[in-house]
């Protein structure tokens, strides 16, 4: 059982108490090295969520395989998409938070409402900055309600889940536990639908629209959907809504899964060997999106937007666009910010001034002093 910290409590008396927003994302190497990726793929790879094997057989095989020969190359993946401020995951799952603080600043504003009664705080599943460091600045900040907002729209045990279990184990080690509400999904936010259809749309102006539209999401086991993981289910419903919101017949888009690992079978169809077939289907203009993505990373910039395209083109397709992700577009900050307050209802009256906490606290006295 979690042991309970022996840290202050929080709330502070004399302090006015503030919401906090968990904004969790899957996580990064701190350096495209072989020896940083190892670290990664190591906490990664030993979540029970992410691997299914029995664990004693995976160890064998995770210590005495994958991580001895897979760090180099996923290394020299990572390195052709790193930029001067770091991996791109980290840096746009942080320009996307503190864009998110200004825009939920001023929404507050409007409300007549403190506008730093909203703490966002970056914290990263695997690698850094971790969970546990970014639950610690929200309570240094005095939050005593903590919405979890992953920056995974559809959900899955291996994602939204295995997160969610780190964040009950910290609150299970509190001796004043803050409230806690967490989003499951938003694959069906219509907001959200309407950010990637006018992003599309707007690409689409700019370069012109293809023969078909291919929306891509990350793989996961097919058995993690027989055992009744919903995010198969959830992935269709992204794809459709997404299809109706740009007005596509069935013939001008497809749904697919990547980066499957293993010799387990994944959910299909699978996006590499779609990406072979299409050209001998009569496609030879092709863009292809992310829907499950808001933030590029590795498995966008590498694995689709270049190792999709070689293989598209190799297969004798003509012409291939990578769609980027929303990013830290306005229309992605504008629906985070209207999925953030549909979920902090009840959360957001105006706190407490620290006069009229002393008061409490100088009534509860009296009332103890009395009795």
């Amino acid at each position: 059982m979690s042991k309970v910290t022996s840290s202050p409590p929080n709330p502070a008396h004399g302090r006015s108490p503030r919401i906090g927003i968990l904004f969790v994302n899957l996580g990064t190497p701190d350096e495209p090295t072989p020896s940083a990726v190892r670290r990664y793929l190591a906490e990664f790879l030993s979540d029970r969520r992410v691997v299914e094997i029995p664990p004693l057989i995976w160890k064998i095989i995770l210590h005495g395989i994958i991580l001895r020969v897979r760090p180099a190359k996923s290394a020299k993946k990572y390195a052709t998409v790193w930029t001067k401020e770091g991996s791109p995951l980290l840096v746009w799952t942080q320009r996307q938070a503190q864009y998110l603080r200004g825009h939920l600043g001023e929404e507050l504003k409007s409300r007549g409402l403190p506008s730093d009664l909203l703490k966002i705080e970056v914290g990263m599943r695997y690698g850094n900055p971790s969970l546990a460091s970014a639950w610690e600045k929200l309570k240094a900040q005095n939050c005593d309600r903590v919405l979890v907002l992953p920056m995974y729209p559809q959900y899955a045990g291996s994602t939204t889940g295995t997160a969610c279990d780190v964040v009950f184990d910290l609150l299970k080690r509190e001796r004043f536990m803050p409230a806690v509400r967490t989003i499951q999904s938003w694959h069906d936010d219509p907001n959200y639908i309407d950010a990637l259809a006018k992003h599309i749309g707007a690409y689409w102006q700019k370069h012109g629209r293809p023969q078909k539209l291919l929306m891509t999401f990350h793989g996961v086991p097919k058995f993690t959907l027989m055992k009744g993981d919903p995010y198969h289910c959830l992935c269709q419903v992204t794809g459709r809504l997404l299809a109706d919101k740009l007005g596509l017949s069935a013939n001008e888009w497809q749904l697919t899964f990547q980066s499957r690992f293993g010799r387990a079978e994944w959910l299909k169809p699978y996006t590499d060997e779609t990406l072979k077939a299409l050209p001998a289907q009569g496609v030879k203009s092709l863009h292809v999106v992310c829907p499950g993505f808001p933030a590029d990373c590795l498995e966008t910039l590498e694995e689709i937007a270049m190792e999709g395209k070689e293989d598209f083109l190799h297969a004798g397709g003509e012409k291939y666009e990578y769609i980027p992700a929303l990013n830290d577009s306005a229309l992605l900050i504008r629906a985070l910010g209207e999925l953030a307050m549909k979920n902090l209802q009840g959360w957001l009256d105006t706190p407490p001034t620290a006069a009229a906490l002393e008061q409490q606290v100088a009534r509860a006295k009296a009332i103890g002093a009395s009795n």
